[in-house]
């Protein structure tokens, strides 16, 4: 019998090697390069993406030896961090009516009084130096759009004057951010763009607001927003790396809790702070916390608010969605598609590969712009210079 396998000893190990090598680039080409999935009811929209933001057209070609979803996510933050220089802006300290603050950093460089400007909402933890956030806004400067990052309360380095931070189910703040954007810059052309959390954020206000969002904003992006936040916790749950990613953003809720509550001397939350620190997962942090802050009846009552799969049909403006079939944050079964489908104004582009806030591509992905920041430009330059909401009508 082991006669039979001793002619392959005498193959040299390289062809072994290269033998592997074709297969990996056959199942690479084959299988992880594809042409996004574009989601959206025939008419205005889907003509106007079809025809204005070519990505939506070409094939995706992942990192070649960074494609799997959680390797997409873990480096893409790593690597971008290190290679993207820090953004100057221009800083705005906004008093919101409760007497709280929170910082509006302004990247204006280059544009004039009457560029266009994009408000940008970051992640979870994030602020205006998160790097994915300085990937957009690099992307946004290359076509001379002003971004202004709107930093939650309690982030960007900005100190909390009230016992209140932020949710994913409450707008009130943006609507707040909106409004003052709109009075100091009437006449200029406004758009809003969600990142994670923040396109919850985002998603709730649009469909909060409806034909009134309509008014002050002329398009929006979100970017790996977890639609179906029920969905997205069970995910990050239940499989080992996904929950490695989980208790990470539960330690660093549980960190920037920790900071906040003790810059006052009688402490700024009046929750039990020892059992709130030992919080082990995103869910666990929103039961002890968020729930508490924001006065939810308990974590599930939070999360069916803050969800935003069931209230697409609520959104008046045009609404682009980026998001990967891989995304450890939201499984694809959970992403709305056939409501998508259904809706004349929202629609998602799903690439097979890209992780959460990822989308790498190239091979070696070094460049200041990656995919989601030539889809934010291009759709954006697109919308700003067309007039697509006439076609909408």
């Amino acid at each position: 019998m082991l006669s039979i396998f001793e002619p392959l000893l005498d193959i040299p190990v390289v062809y072994y090697g290269a033998l592997l090598g074709v297969g990996f680039c056959i199942y690479y080409l084959f299988e992880v390069v594809k042409t996004p999935m574009l989601v959206c009811a025939n008419g205005p929209f889907r003509e106007f993406l079809e025809k204005h933001v070519p990505l939506v057209r070409n094939k995706f070609w992942p990192t070649l030896w960074c494609f799997e979803s959680r390797a997409q996510t873990v480096i893409a933050s790593v690597l971008r961090s290190r290679i993207l220089p820090p953004i100057h802006y221009r800083r705005e300290i906004l008093t919101l009516s409760d007497g709280g603050e929170v910082a509006l950093d302004w990247a204006e460089e280059g544009c004039s009084a009457v560029s266009p400007i994009v408000i940008i909402l970051p992640g979870l933890t994030g602020a205006s130096q998160a790097e994915y956030i300085k990937c957009l806004v690099s992307s946004a400067k290359k076509v001379g759009i002003r971004c202004v990052i709107f930093n939650n309360r309690g982030l960007g380095g900005v100190e909390l004057k009230t016992p209140r931070t932020y949710c994913a189910a409450n707008s009130d703040d943006l609507t707040e951010v909106v409004d003052y954007v709109k009075k100091i810059h009437p006449n200029v052309l406004l758009g809003a763009t969600g990142i994670s959390m923040g396109g919850l954020i985002l998603g709730n206000y649009l469909a909060r607001q409806g034909k009134i969002a309509k008014n002050k904003l002329k398009g929006c992006f979100l970017i790996s927003v977890p639609w179906n936040v029920f969905a997205a916790t069970k995910s990050t749950e239940e499989n080992y790396f996904n929950l490695i990613l989980n208790k990470y953003l539960a330690f660093s809720l549980r960190q920037q809790v920790k900071r906040l509550h003790y810059s006052s001397e009688s402490g700024m939350f009046d929750v039990d702070i020892d059992s709130l620190l030992k919080s082990q997962t995103v869910r666990e942090f929103d039961s002890q916390f968020t729930v508490k802050q924001f006065g939810y009846k308990d974590v599930e009552d939070y999360y069916s608010n803050a969800t935003i799969h069931d209230k697409l049909h609520l959104i008046d403006v045009p609404l682009l969605c980026l998001s990967a079939a891989d995304d450890p944050f939201q499984p694809v079964q959970a992403i709305p598609l056939k409501e998508i489908s259904q809706t004349k104004k929202i629609a998602v582009v799903v690439t097979s590969r890209g992780g959460h806030i990822g989308f790498m591509e190239g091979m070696w992905p070094v460049k200041e712009e990656q995919y989601m920041g030539k889809l934010f430009s291009q759709f954006f330059t697109a919308l700003f210079t067309t007039n697509l909401e006439h076609q909408l009508l």
